[in-house]
């Protein structure tokens, strides 16, 4: 029994340790992503050429977010303004941007909002029927721009951003159901926020 409560004491301090770790890392991350709030801060902002919503990315998990950032600095996803952020980035710059992207997570909330369109089957079982997904490396939709997530559903299609889970499953879904599919993610709660939500209030909602 003695063992028992020892085991359960060390990792109790090793969750404590685990959990002030990433705190310390979010608010390196605060510091660090100065340069991402000129555009992922403001709500609405748009990119100039092509036009779309600059993407929410306040309550992205932080797996995903370090994947993505290595994908614009590799040029997988490409983006001059990005790619040029990314690229200047090492790894614990990284960590820690995505810690504070993080720091505002978007939990499932019940039955998803509206009747979900026919295409939304193909998409579910990575970023979930209501847009939060349950799995860390994908990102959330939930409450993302309409017009980014059409913006990004095309570019896949055409192979301008290249992901090989992605170029399967967009090759099963017909252009005329991209706007249906951003419509209804775009609707969902809770959802993503711009980053200027967590640097002021500690959270997206």
């Amino acid at each position: 029994m003695k063992f028992r409560w020892s085991l359960i004491a060390l990792c109790l301090s090793v969750a404590g340790i685990a959990a002030a770790q990433a705190e310390d890392s979010a608010q390196r991350g605060k510091i660090a992503g100065y340069t991402c709030h000129g555009c992922h801060g403001i709500e609405n902002y748009k990119n100039v050429y092509p036009t779309y919503s600059v993407p929410k990315v306040g309550g992205q998990s932080a797996a995903y977010m370090i994947i993505a950032l290595k994908a614009y600095a590799s040029g997988e996803r490409t983006h001059p303004t990005m790619h040029a952020h990314a690229a200047s980035m090492n790894e614990q710059d990284r960590t820690d941007i995505a810690a504070f992207f993080a720091a505002s997570k978007v939990r499932a909330a019940g039955p998803p909002v509206g009747t979900p369109p026919a295409a939304v089957a193909t998409c579910a079982s990575c970023h979930g029927t209501d847009g939060v997904s349950d799995n860390p490396e994908y990102p959330n939709l939930a409450g993302q721009h309409r017009d980014y997530l059409e913006h990004a559903l095309r570019d896949y299609k055409s192979g301008k951003r290249k992901n090989g889970v992605m170029a399967g499953i967009i090759s099963g879904v017909k252009e005329e159901e991209i706007p249906a599919l951003a419509k209804f993610y775009a609707s969902q709660k809770p959802a993503l926020c711009a980053t200027d939500k967590i640097r002021e209030k500690g959270k997206c909602q």
